[in-house]
């Protein structure tokens, strides 16, 4: 197998943009239960204590999801700014956005300045969150891909569980230092991140459709050729990328409409819903507002900051569960983990719907700080209510969390694959804005029935993926391609390849990986080809394979 070395640091940096929205989660759902916050941002006055009950319900989900409100316009933005600048310097622009915003959120004096500020940052991880994963897809093989654009997602894990601690070792102090030194601190990886990016490679196949092709050589050499320009391996790559370029140049540029026409809708749909149900399984209300779910269990005493240990909890398991994805991964393939993980969360969320349902009472007046901590459980119904959100957030961590990344760049071909994943990761925001927004007027308004509304989206969004949803591990980008294609024997109209149909033939990739080359079909009587298809391929018809589809 031949070293990824240098591939795999160059996206272990990128994907610090992923971090980014990682401290956003943390710094808010950390602080959002503190005294010098809850005072800062005071609008419901006092408790019969004297403590500060801080914004209402309407407005802390107002100032939570501006930054998911300002990942939906960076992401849209996204696609046009990749397609232009690159896309290393779209994500370095992003990171220049997360120092302007977190400069803002630290200084922030009252709510309107919070919310600019977090918007502002929201825009930054808008710009990251699509661009990176585009940017690791077009330099990495297939044995690894899916693995090395998970790490945006183990990246997002650390960064909310680092922010978390360094949040809660600052809740000791008295006074706003509290809440302004973690959102001070949140600005260094963002520099470390543009400062970084600036030493390292274009995406080739970015420089090639600009007509860069000694530049794009040159990087291919030295990160697939081991710095030999005559490498064969090299030679053979460029080439492919080349003759996939210049079949896309016969076309009218690429336009936002042509994401929606007959042949691509599909794909589009796919793409967009990924991002959609990874946010409809309810993993990031739990990690906004983890600390009023333990509180209700009776984690917490009144005025105490003894929620935030137990709660970081469910932040270690995040990071830990998200190992297996980043090592198996492309072993596994897509499909499975997505399906799995569906049904898992079905069962973890209609479990605590229950027990909230069955064993939970009113609070008491003043008993907690925020109108969203709406129920009260104790004893083994608490137990049970914390297990299955730690469960939850253990099934989520391998399966939609990683994958919900790594599927998006997979689908799309070169040319519309910037604006492709931004329009799916916008897609992503729009929900996480909405749910973000949505999340405490629904704690103190359906109470329990919240966690009912999330089981049924696991439920529709497992049937989904089984019928529709085909799987992409350790294919060509040039062979999930020939998935969508409705003109080949068995597919159907617009979809192309039947989902359930298609496998993951890892083995065979790994040798064609290897050799540097496709097995030619007239070698070999008729197979069953990656999409489960019997075909008889002839040399001229079936391209070499380097392992970096175009």
């Amino acid at each position: 197998m031949p070293s990824h070395a240098r591939i795999y640091r160059i996206s272990a940096l990128a994907v610090l943009g992923g971090a980014l929205f990682g401290f956003d989660i943390s710094s808010m759902s950390a602080i959002i239960s503190t005294q010098p916050y809850l005072c800062q941002f005071n609008q419901r006055g006092f408790d019969e204590r004297g403590r500060c009950l801080g914004p209402t319900s309407n407005t802390q989900g107002g100032i939570t999801a501006a930054m998911p409100g300002g990942s939906l316009v960076g992401a849209v933005v996204s696609g046009w700014l990749s397609d232009r600048c690159g896309r290393k310097r779209a994500i370095m622009v992003g990171s220049g956005f997360w120092i302007v915003g977190s400069g803002l959120i630290c200084a922030s004096v009252n709510l309107p300045m919070l919310a600019v500020g977090r918007f502002v940052n929201g825009f930054a991880v808008g710009i990251c969150s699509a661009q990176v994963p585009v940017y690791i897809t077009e330099i990495a093989p297939p044995t690894v891909r899916g693995r090395l654009v998970a790490m945006q997602q183990w990246a997002v894990t650390w960064g909310i569980l680092i922010m978390y601690f360094i949040c809660f070792g600052c809740s000791y102090i008295d006074g706003v230092g509290a809440f302004r030194i973690p959102w001070g601190l949140q600005m260094l990886p963002a520099i470390y991140l543009g400062i970084g990016l600036a030493f390292e490679p274009e995406s080739p196949r970015w420089l090639l459709k600009k007509g860069r092709e000694e530049e794009a050589q040159n990087i291919l050499c030295h990160l697939h050729g081991g710095g030999d320009v005559n490498s064969p391996f090299v030679q053979r790559e460029l080439e492919e990328i080349k003759a996939t370029i210049s079949e896309e140049h016969k076309h009218a540029d690429a336009s936002w409409f042509e994401l929606f026409t007959s042949n691509m809708m599909n794909r589009t749909l796919i793409g967009v819903f990924t991002q959609v149900w990874s946010q409809l399984t309810g993993m990031n209300v739990m990690m906004y507002y983890i600390t009023y779910v333990f509180t209700m269990a009776g984690l917490s005493k009144p005025g105490t900051n003894d929620v935030l240990i137990p709660s970081s909890v469910s932040f270690i398991i995040n990071v830990v569960m998200t190992v297996p994805a980043l090592m198996w991964m492309d072993r596994w393939g897509r499909r499975p983990p997505l399906l799995i993980g569906s049904a898992l969360m079905c069962l973890w969320l209609t479990l605590t719907a229950i027990i909230f349902g069955v064993y939970s009472r009113q609070p008491n007046p003043g008993e907690f700080a925020s109108a969203s901590e709406s129920m009260v459980v104790s004893g083994p119904a608490a137990r049970v209510i914390i297990a299955a959100t730690c469960l939850f957030v253990a099934t989520f961590a391998p399966t939609w969390g990683p994958v919900s990344w790594a599927y998006p760049p997979e689908l799309f071909p070169l040319r519309l694959r910037g604006k492709a994943v931004a329009l799916a990761t916008s897609a992503n925001w729009a929900f996480n804005f909405a749910l973000a927004y949505f999340v405490p007027p629904a704690f103190e308004n359906i109470t329990w029935k919240t966690y009912v509304i999330f089981a049924v989206f696991c439920a529709v969004m497992y049937l989904h993926v089984y019928f529709l949803f085909p799987e992409t591990a350790n294919k060509t980008l040039e062979e999930i391609e020939q998935i969508f294609d409705d003109k080949q024997p068995g597919a159907i109209k617009y979809l192309g390849i039947p989902a359930w149909r298609t496998r993951n033939n890892r083995k065979s990739m790994i040798k064609q990986e290897n050799r540097g080359s496709l097995t030619s079909k007239s070698e070999a009587p008729e197979t069953k080809n990656s999409n489960g298809v019997r075909t008889a391929t002839s040399v001229e018809a079936t391209p070499k394979i380097t392992g970096y589809g175009a």
